[in-house]
């Protein structure tokens, strides 16, 4: 299990902090050489959700609305560091993954539930990677059927080396590669006072319609995944950082999320000026088509998309199959760990390689419905986001978990009107999925005059709960303590005692899943069948 290798030296791309020198080291350049050692989940995770899905929703939002929807970015970079930073503390105080610490507080039940929709969505969402892989060789010119096995061996040779750190220097290449987006942004004549203000003035070009408002939640969707979650956790864990070092990862991941916005921002600006002035503006078709509209302003710069695009589906394909992985050793209690030699965890290995040879299959079929996927994609990435994000924040304040590393009460309040935001708005993307007639801008009107409701009903009942209730038990340590403190062996901890708000909040939370899940499926069915 990951949990074995806890106590050996961190192992970065960037350098290592040896276990005889686990404790804080003085002084600015100590500190920074530690940083460098740590930095890389929080980057690859915010990196490899600029997959290919991203790369297309961000060249839609260029294409279609020109800069006016830069703001929307700008709004996403606290709701990713306060959801990742949680899964941060959960790594590194507990040891265990997402999954299975799901599967243990709250039984088989909801972790089968989780996870199965999980595993469902990620073997869509590599699918789709390959999909951008496959539109990328075709506008570079060679065969899909040369470039996308070649990717998928790559993808396997590059995690089943047996070293953490191998793989992990891999990933940072394939991040320099995407530097590549740098050049081609200056290439597209950008205009950065109209950036500067779109940044900061929300607006939409073309005025608000539905399709503006369903590729705003577009946007945060495809930022704001549930992957992230279980991957970033199991991959501190994998790098053996512990509590000491919960400061410098979260400086990993603030560093993560302004670059995953900046290289959304540069995509944006990239298709602005690939339809500008051509018909090509407001018609977006795919990520091929504005590489194709950048090529007719110069070849160099689609040539440039294409690589980029290439480039970041590997990465987002690399990501979200490890995380998958990580899964499917929590539930099944196997061996996950990329420090692990494949014949030491020949299921985590077997389990990882046969999703990416089966995604990469299925994109090389002929008439295979590539579009249906991408469809189910943005579908079930609304309907796992409620369950995974409201685990979440009932983990981080779980003090048998936790201990003096829960969230504050500050935190608590932030995180659920974020995650009640994130509910809004996967809903409205599910509905809008399954019900496409459905007046998009009407129905978002409605929900959010349901959510601001809700809030503030939920803020006045708990404030009164609260007054006759005695505050939650959190273990007042000194710093040394608390950087000290892991959680006991699960057999341990005492079981999850919920209120009688929260047993109602999860029982309404399963039947909102199921009864999604249903009309998922029967859309699913009549798309196949039409």
């Amino acid at each position: 299990m990951l949990a074995e290798a806890r106590l050996s030296e961190i192992q970065g791309a960037f350098g290592r902090v040896p276990h005889a020198r686990i404790e804080e080291r003085p002084g600015f350049r100590a500190r920074l050489l530690t940083l460098l050692a740590i930095v890389g989940p929080g980057i690859i995770v915010m990196v490899g959700d600029n997959d290919a899905g991203g790369i297309a929703t961000y060249a839609q939002a260029g294409q279609n609305h020109g800069y006016s929807l830069l703001w929307v970015l700008l709004l996403l970079i606290p709701v990713l560091i306060v959801n990742q930073e949680m899964v941060v503390r959960l790594g590194a105080v507990t040891g265990v993954g997402h999954a299975r610490l799901i599967t243990e507080r709250f039984g088989r039940f909801w972790g089968w539930f989780s996870v199965g929709d999980l595993f469902l969505l990620n073997f869509l969402t590599i699918v789709t990677e390959f999909i951008g892989v496959s539109l990328a060789s075709e506008y570079l010119g060679v065969s899909r059927y040369v470039v996308v096995p070649v990717a998928a061996v790559i993808l396997i040779a590059v995690a089943a080396s047996g070293s953490f750190r191998r793989w992990e220097r891999a990933m940072f290449a394939f991040i320099g590669a995407s530097l590549l987006l740098i050049p081609l942004t200056f290439m597209s004549q950008p205009q950065w006072g109209r950036a500067a203000h779109d940044f900061v003035v929300p607006g939409i070009q073309g005025g608000v319609t539905s399709e503006a408002v369903l590729l705003i939640i577009a946007i945060v969707g495809t930022t704001v995944a549930p992957w992230q979650l279980f991957f970033q956790q199991s991959n501190v864990i994998d790098k053996r950082i512990t509590p000491r070092f919960i400061g410098y990862e979260r400086a990993d991941t603030v560093i993560g999320s302004l670059v995953v916005v900046a290289g959304a921002a540069a995509l944006v600006m990239v298709a602005d000026f690939a339809a500008r002035g051509s018909i090509a503006h407001g018609r977006f078709t795919d990520a091929g088509g504005v590489a194709d509209a950048l090529g007719r302003h110069d070849p160099l710069l689609g040539v440039l998309f294409a690589v980029v695009l290439l480039d970041a589906s590997i990465i987002g394909a690399a990501a979200v199959t490890l995380a998958t992985s990580y899964a499917f050793g929590d539930v099944f209690n196997l061996r996950h760990s990329l420090h692990r030699s494949f014949g030491e965890a020949k299921q985590f290995y077997a389990s990882y390689s046969l999703l990416v040879l089966v995604a990469a299959g299925i994109v090389l079929i002929p008439g295979a419905p590539l579009g249906l996927i991408t469809l189910a994609v943005q579908a079930l990435a609304g309907l796992l986001l409620p369950s995974a994000s409201a685990f979440l924040l009932l983990l981080c304040n779980d003090t048998e978990v936790l201990g003096p590393w829960v969230n504050p009460r500050w935190l608590n309040a932030v995180a659920t009107v974020i995650i009640a935001v994130l509910l809004m708005l996967s809903g409205t993307l599910m509905v809008t999925t399954l019900f496409p007639a459905v007046n998009v801008t009407r129905l978002t009107v409605w929900t959010a005059g349901a959510l601001v409701t809700g809030l503030i009903a939920a803020a006045v009942t708990l404030r009164a709960v609260g007054r006759r209730t005695p505050a939650r038990p959190v273990p007042v340590l000194s710093q040394a303590e608390k950087l000290a403190w892991r959680m006991p062996p699960l057999a341990l901890l005492h079981p999850v005692r919920w209120s009688a708000g929260t047993r109602l909040g999860m029982m309404a939370l399963r039947g909102y899943l199921i009864f999604s899940a249903l009309l998922l499926l029967i859309k699913a069915i009549r798309l196949g069948s039409s």
